[in-house]
């Protein structure tokens, strides 16, 4: 059957095929080239099996797109189609030839026929789901809030073009094949074919002329792209295999949260006692990123989730974790000629006009004032002003507040916390370039060991209003104790933490735990220092609490070594971080202590709380560490307290607004992260917001007390931990008890002693 028409478009065809797999070839490995010039990270390569494992799941099931359902199940199919379905587009070269061909062995295969027939059609309906959603979404319509706001528009359209296309050409040429007796498949194989089968002409030609059409839409895409590199959209269907093979966790599957990495240069953790002459502190240049860094910048989607989900973004600040991820990119690729000494910059900086496309743009994407490749490219700093023409703008780098909702949310895997703090690391530590109000902290911390700068004698005042001794750890520790208690800065020295303090403390008295505290022998575990960037305090007090701590668990065995904390940033920091510093430790929230106290009946509660409460979850107790239930699983145990979520909580809980050392800068910009926050609990109409953090309490309270001012809330609503919750709910009606204050009366007014009986506050069960 084969004609003049066949041997034409079979001949354009290969022809075609040769200059795309040119083209294709010299994109891949100059790509390879620039990602290679990053600098070395052995840490990603094994273990192989968990890894592959790792990859095949979120790759093949979809694990992470799924978090967005509808959406992630359109694209299961798009990227099924593109994997599933490449055979057809061997096919198809054959059927340019042959209208009449079949692929040997499983071409006449019933299964076979039914699988393309039904991806095929998913494709379609996947792609035009997908267009829809875009053009639904778009900025036009939703502005600033929509997730494709920065997202290069022209690029997306073409790549959904390309996939609706070849998706009608796959059903279309099974049609016409069906249509002219080409195909003797049974129908129910086929179904969709079938149908559109009574619309098309008996005419071969037209299965090679939809065949030409397929071939040359999907060679196209291929040349395109291999034209731009910095073509994420497309892109990512390669490199995000590797990119989710070599994440961080990439043996437990987890995101790139929890513990921050330890700094490293060249490839080595370095030492700060006394690092080397060419170790290079942070990201202050392009080239100072990782080979992986590289690689997640050429991976990102541009598909905005992370951005949709930030709490900088959301309130009016500079900071979308996508647009960090695409100026960083577009300035590597701007820039390799220099990397792969293609070129040679000059010596020094030349003058240069910095381009102004917009403010905002200007503002959020830095990339855009220096555009192309040139000596100023090459030249211009990561982090710097628009006058200093900045890849990043300082206000983009210090909103972070790193509470991972755009790690959380990447559907391949890319790590922008651990980007964003390695460009702040360079920042503190070589430019000292950092806002003011965290010097303050700082010096505190190396003076003080607290943020606060209070002497350390205070750490034990909170014990004074207890009934009951504190035991204070004083060399080993006894074997009788079970628990060392670590209260941190915050529940020593903050009015608002000390009061969780003693309710926490109140509680293991009450369940016979045996625990001790270090009393003025503890000192800040560090977070706030390394979440700011400055990693050498946080090794100097971490390094000081490791000693401190391996002599109180002198002589334990692991499994033995337990500490309890009611601060969720010391909680990862002892747990997750200290290892990296040979600080090895069992250590629980006190959430998680508490709730397994419940659980096992040594705290039962026993007094009705008929109140309506939220939970706010932590970010670093959530996010970071995956804490969700056990805060949950207590106010549900407490009898006659209603609970309702947040539309926003769990793995997309939004931040109050403290982490990432934000707690110890002012915020200039925008609206109040912790005020947005407030403001949903209240839509609720709760009685009580609870959390389970020292930092949300404060933040949380903050905002609530504005509120109340303003009279946009009732004067008995209060923000408690879950702790003080679970203390009122096991002390008798009326009777006070350290941490809890007031008995029963959760979100009462003052009136209603017995917190039982006010219409203002009452609510029936959720």
């Amino acid at each position: 059957m084969t004609g003049p028409l066949q041997i034409v478009l079979g001949t354009i065809s290969v022809l075609f095929l040769i200059v795309a797999v040119v083209f294709a070839y010299r994109a891949v490995r100059a790509m390879v080239r620039i990602i290679r010039t990053g600098q070395p990270d052995s840490t990603r390569f094994g273990p192989v099996g968990p890894r592959l494992k790792t990859m095949l799941v979120e790759s093949l099931a979809h694990t992470r797109m799924l978090k967005w359902s509808a959406i992630g199940a359109a694209h299961w199919f798009v990227f099924v189609g593109f994997y599933g379905l490449f055979l057809t587009l061997v096919e198809a070269f054959f059927e340019v030839f042959d209208p009449a061909f079949h692929l040997p062995l499983i071409g006449a295969w019933s299964v076979w026929n039914l699988f393309v027939d039904v991806i095929g059609t998913g494709t379609v309906l996947g792609i035009v789901y997908l267009i829809a959603r875009r053009q639904r979404d778009h900025p036009r319509r939703q502005g600033r809030t929509s997730r494709f706001a920065g997202s290069n528009f022209g690029r997306a359209y073409f790549v959904e073009a390309v996939v609706l296309v070849v998706g009608l050409c796959i059903l279309g040429i099974r049609a016409a094949k069906i249509a002219s007796g080409l195909d003797s498949a049974p129908t129910w194989s086929h179904p969709v074919s079938s149908a559109l089968a009574t619309v098309f002409p008996d005419n071969p030609d037209l299965v090679s002329i939809i065949a030409f059409v397929k071939i040359v839409v999907s060679l196209a895409w291929v040349i395109v792209l291999s034209r731009i590199l910095n073509m994420g959209v497309a892109w990512h269907r390669f490199s995000a295999f590797f990119n989710i093979y070599f994440k961080r966790e990439g043996t437990s599957g987890a995101p790139a949260l929890g513990p921050l990495l330890p700094m490293t240069s060249g490839g080595k953790p370095i030492d700060f006692e006394d690092p080397g002459e060419d170790d290079v502190f942070g990201r202050g240049k392009i080239e100072d990123f990782t080979w992986k860094g590289m690689l997640d910048f050429v991976t990102c989607t541009e598909c905005g989730r992370c951005q949709s989900q930030c709490p900088a973004w959301n309130t009016g600040k500079p900071l979308s974790p996508k647009m960090v991820i695409l100026d960083l990119r577009d300035h590597m690729f701007a820039k390799a000629p220099y990397l792969l000494g293609e070129q040679t910059a000059s010596d020094t900086a030349p003058d240069y006009d910095v381009l102004k496309p917009s403010d905002e743009q200007v503002w959020a994407s830095g990339y855009a004032r220096i555009e192309g490749t040139n000596d100023a490219q090459a030249h211009r700093p990561l982090v710097g002003t628009l006058e200093e023409g900045g890849v990043i703008d300082p206000d983009v780098l210090w909103s972070c507040t790193s509470c991972g909702a755009c790690v959380e949310q990447c559907p391949v895997d890319i790590e922008h916390v651990d980007h964003i703090m390695d460009m702040r690391r360079y920042q503190v530590l070589i430019e000292s370039n950092f806002p003011s109000e965290a010097g303050v902290m700082l010096r505190n911390l190396e003076n003080r060991g607290n943020p606060w700068g209070m002497g350390g004698n205070v750490r034990e005042d909170w014990m004074k209003e207890l009934d009951f001794e504190v035991r204070r750890a004083d060399g080993p520790l006894p074997y009788e104790v079970e628990y060392l208690f670590w209260v941190g800065c915050a529940g020593a020295i903050d009015d608002r933490a000390k009061k969780v303090t003693k309710a926490v403390a109140e509680l293991l008295h009450m369940a016979d735990v045996e625990f001790a505290v270090l009393g003025n022998g503890e000192t800040c575990s560090g977070d706030p220092a390394r979440r700011l960037g400055n990693e050498f305090v946080f090794q100097m007090l971490a390094q000081e609490n490791v000693e401190t701590l391996n002599g109180v668990f002198e002589g334990r065995v692991p499994g033995t070594r337990k500490i309890v904390t009611t601060c969720p940033h010391c909680f990862n920091s002892l747990g997750r971080e200290y290892p990296q510093l040979g600080g090895e430790y069992e250590v629980v929230h006190h959430t998680q202590l508490l709730n397994q106290l419940v659980e096992e009946g040594r705290l039962t509660p026993v007094t009705p709380i008929d109140r309506k409460v939220t939970y706010h979850d932590p970010c670093f107790l959530g996010r970071h560490n995956k804490v969700y239930t056990p805060p949950r699983e207590i106010l549900g145990s407490v009898e006659g307290l209603s609970t309702q979520e947040m539309h926003r909580c769990k793995d997309r809980g939004f931040c109050c607004g403290a982490g990432g050392a934000r707690m110890w800068m002012e915020e200039k910009i925008g609206k109040r992260i912790n005020m947005e926050r407030t403001e949903e609990a209240l839509d609720l109409d709760p009685d009580v917001i609870s959390t389970a953090c020292p930092f949300c309490i404060t933040m949380l309270s903050d905002a609530l007390t504005s509120k109340k001012q303003n009279g946009e809330a009732g004067e008995h609503v209060e923000v408690l931990d879950v702790s003080q919750i679970l203390l009122r709910s096991l002390t008798p009606v009326g009777v006070a008890a350290p941490g809890a204050e007031s008995g029963a009366d959760v979100g009462t007014k003052a009136d209603d002693v017995a917190g039982l009986d006010s219409a203002n506050t009452e609510h029936g069960r959720q």
